[in-house]
């Protein structure tokens, strides 16, 4: 059995000669293999990249998993604000980065992630913004998966929840001591207003002390509303494992 690869080996060579072409390692490998015979290890070889196209090509599923608490990088393809969302309004992200599974093979960058807004309060209602949202499925060049991910960071001086019921929630910021403060001081300025142009210091006092009580405590008891514009990047991370092979 030797001596026939050897045989085989030699006139592959003596080919190659005669073209004048130098035998390349994988010509011969092929051909010791038997025309077209190809293992499987060669498709999710770790040495070279391959984008997932969706079939799985007798390999292990797991070859094709993107693991949880795989973290990337999504941009919105529209506005988010708390004002005007709704709940079980739909939203799209597009990633920023490819998501890579085993032995090189990856999703490109640029799949869109469709989501939905599971709750939303408005800071008018309860004095912080906040906003949960929900990720379903990502759109692959090989069709639609399903997906498990959430918010772990996102832009500006909005912060996240987590723990039972509230991961992934994004909250807006709320008024500081310093807002209040500073809304204080305009207060009392409008409120002895009147004083001074009546030239009655004690009406001047005493207006300039209710405006800035009034001022303080719509100030205090006053949160921002949670806008996240069209282009703003959010990290995600995954909540489950995603399988890059057709369902």
């Amino acid at each position: 059995m030797s001596t026939c690869k050897e045989i085989s080996r030699a006139c592959v060579l003596a080919l190659c000669g005669m073209a004048g072409l130098a035998p390349h390692a994988g010509i011969v490998k092929a051909q010791e293999r038997g025309a077209g015979q190809v293992e499987s290890r060669d498709i999710g070889n770790a040495g070279a990249m391959r984008s997932a196209d969706g079939d799985r090509h007798g390999l292990p599923l797991g070859v094709f998993a993107v693991v949880a608490g795989t973290r990337f990088l999504v941009k919105l393809e529209q506005d988010l604000n708390t004002k005007t969302l709704h709940q079980n309004q739909t939203f799209q992200v597009r990633t920023l980065e490819p998501l890579e599974a085993g032995q090189g093979i990856f999703l490109p960058s640029g799949a869109t992630i469709r989501g939905h807004v599971s709750r939303v309060e408005p800071a008018g209602t309860t004095g912080r913004a906040k906003v949960w949202l929900t990720f379903d499925e990502i759109q692959t060049k090989f069709g639609r998966l399903p997906i498990v991910a959430e918010v772990i960071s996102v832009p500006g001086d909005h912060s996240i929840k987590s723990g039972p019921s509230q991961e992934g929630v994004i909250e807006g910021r709320s008024s500081t001591q310093k807002d209040a403060a500073q809304a204080a001081a305009a207060g009392a300025a409008m409120g002895a207003v009147k004083g001074v142009k009546d030239k009655n210091k004690k009406e001047a006092a005493e207006g300039a002390a209710l405006g800035a009580l009034e001022a303080y405590l719509m100030e205090a008891g006053r949160g921002q509303e949670l806008d996240l514009p069209k282009g703003a990047k959010l990290e995600l991370e995954l909540g489950r494992t995603l399988y890059l092979v057709r369902e």
